[in-house]
């Protein structure tokens, strides 16, 4: 009871919601680059919130069941088929033994979830099974390796299916630009000329961006702190390194740094740029920490809804 994997992908990894209280320890959480894509497709099927699934980034990935299930599909468009049939995520899909399920190449955004009524059936490694690949933790080994060919992902047949659709309200619009944000206390070592130039900016996402961060190209931001004693790094901070050019620190992030943070891309704006690829354009839009939660209330009420 698993699928077979016949083509791996450019990089497929096991993820659920991450590896968390170990940071002081130098082990960053991991988890789903796109949290809501994430959730939504447990919810879709009724699993538990952390189950565990494929994030699928930039498609290629060609898998056969060997067992009847239930799947779900969300995230990006990455031109999907059911036995050369296209189909298309944000909803369920009842698989048979012998069906192929194939990723290709983007249509819209980068990475897509698969998830698997019940989950897949991973053992954890520190509580999670989710794939750090520099830490060599997580993944279908244990050991924080990327899905590859040949590979067997257990998980448990059924013949239980339940046709469901995400509601359109919940679908994130992928070609949205704007990034919420929030301010951090070292915001105040910007200069009014800096901080406009922060929030009227269009950065560029360059090549030199993964599951650890994404670096931004645009006008240098040149705050008056070059450097701070190190310290805890929170999901989603923006660093201002020497040069200027802003990195988003994400999932795969290290645990402490030392240059100056001039905020957090939200949950939900880190899930908005994770989608987005070398080459594709960005703006930072500030909220209030009240806006950005009222934000994250609102799609977790979506979510209940549905369960």
């Amino acid at each position: 009871m698993a699928f077979n994997v016949i083509k791996p992908g450019i990089l497929t990894l096991v993820q659920d919601l991450g590896r968390y209280g170990y940071q002081h320890l130098g082990v960053t959480t991991g988890g789903p680059m796109d949290e809501f894509a994430f959730r939504w497709g447990n919810a879709l099927l009724d699993n538990h919130a952390n189950a565990a699934q494929l994030e699928i980034t930039f498609g290629m990935l060609t898998l056969e069941a060997q067992a009847p299930t239930s799947i779900a599909i969300t995230g990006a468009d990455l031109a999907a088929t059911l036995n050369n049939k296209a189909i298309l995520p944000w909803q369920t899909y009842a698989l048979k033994t012998g069906d192929v399920l194939t990723f290709n190449q983007p249509n819209l955004g980068l990475r897509a979830y698969l998830a698997v009524k019940g989950g897949l059936q991973i053992a954890p490694v520190l509580g999670s099974v989710s794939t750090v690949m520099r830490e060599a933790l997580g993944g279908l080994t244990g050991k924080g390796e990327k899905i590859q060919k040949g590979d067997v992902i257990p998980f448990l047949s059924t013949t239980e299916h339940q046709q469901r659709i995400t509601p359109r309200l919940a679908i994130p619009n992928y070609e949205q630009q704007n990034i919420p944000m929030v301010m951090s206390y070292q915001f105040n070592t910007l200069s009014g000329l800096d901080r406009a130039r922060l929030f009227r900016n269009e950065y560029t996402v360059t090549a030199a961006s993964d599951r650890m961060g994404y670096r931004l190209s645009g006008e240098a931001i040149n705050g008056d702190k070059k450097g701070i004693i190190s310290e805890g790094i929170a999901y989603g901070s923006i660093q201002m390194p020497n040069d200027g050019q802003p990195i988003v620190l994400l999932r795969d992030r290290q645990t402490i740094g030392g240059y100056p943070k001039m905020g957090c891309v939200t949950s939900i704006g880190g899930g908005l740029l994770a989608q987005k690829k070398p080459g594709d354009s960005i703006h930072f839009q500030c909220l209030s920490i009240g806006q950005a939660e009222q934000e994250r209330q609102r799609k977790m009420s979506l979510l209940s809804q549905l369960r």
